[in-house]
């Protein structure tokens, strides 16, 4: 058997009170990451979790709820710039194996389309498979993944596209039977997703931001149109006028300043 990384790394990101800690928690087996019921975010930073099982290694870094309503413009741009530097700093690390979409059962509204969009299309260019664990569902009738069943349709039609799916609980709650299946589950569509020999870790060629660093000197340096980018973020990712802006301006000033 070939050589594999030592650890293979895993990106969760989504909705702001999905459960995306408790869901870091279910894949590690125990309490590695804090759980809050408080409105208010705990950090803006992204944080990463070590996680054993079946033999393998995983690193699982957690990022902020993009669109939890409580974050102002600029904390919302912080976190976006967050998630995009962390990207990068996975270059050291390996590159990314999987982005990991955590939203709670619900409606496929506009913000969490946007979230998706965001980190699959723009951030990562399509280039790293997607799994969407959708949680809270411990009171679903009948099995736990009925819901994707019912609500499959709906995600096709938005183009949702992702490598596969996770309906769990992330919470013991008064089903410990659900939540131990959810743990199976959750696990077995990572492992089968970043399995030797299913995909190359993703660094976006000889370095992680080579292609998408150029392409931005080049929409935001002026070298091509410089304001292409604004519209490509406010349409396919849902942000505002302004907030694509000044996002844009933020990625402007990284790459001017040498850090992307």
């Amino acid at each position: 058997m070939g050589a594999r990384k030592k650890h293979t790394n895993v990106v969760l990101f989504g909705q702001g009170g999905a459960g995306k800690s408790s869901l870091v928690n279910l894949i590690a087996g125990k309490d590695v990451a804090e759980t809050s019921s408080d409105v208010k975010h705990c950090t803006l930073q992204w944080q990463s979790y070590s996680a054993e099982f079946d033999g393998d290694s995983y690193n699982v870094f957690d990022t902020i709820g993009l669109e939890e309503p409580q974050l102002g413009i600029p904390q919302y741009l912080d976190a976006i710039e967050n998630a995009y530097k962390l990207i990068q700093h996975l270059e050291s690390q390996g590159g990314i194996d999987l982005l990991l979409f955590c939203m709670r059962a619900g409606r496929l509204t506009a913000t969490l389309q946007s979230n998706f969009r965001l980190f699959n299309e723009f951030l990562c260019e399509k280039k790293v498979p997607v799994v969407i664990a959708i949680t809270y569902l411990e009171n679903e009738l009948g099995e736990m993944d009925a819901w994707w069943e019912r609500n499959k349709a709906t995600f096709r039609h938005q183009e949702f596209y992702v490598a596969g799916h996770a309906c769990i609980t992330a919470i013991k709650g008064s089903r410990p039977d659900r939540h131990e299946q959810s743990r199976t589950t959750i696990r077995k569509v990572v492992k089968e997703l970043t399995a030797d020999g299913q995909n190359q870790a993703w660094k976006g060629g000889d370095n992680l931001f080579v292609s998408f660093v150029q392409k931005l000197k080049e929409l935001l340096l002026g070298n091509s149109r410089p304001k292409k980018i604004i519209p490509r973020l406010i349409k396919r990712c849902g942000l505002s006028a302004d907030v694509a802006k000044q996002l844009a301006d933020r990625i402007k000033k990284d790459v001017v300043d040498g850090t992307a």
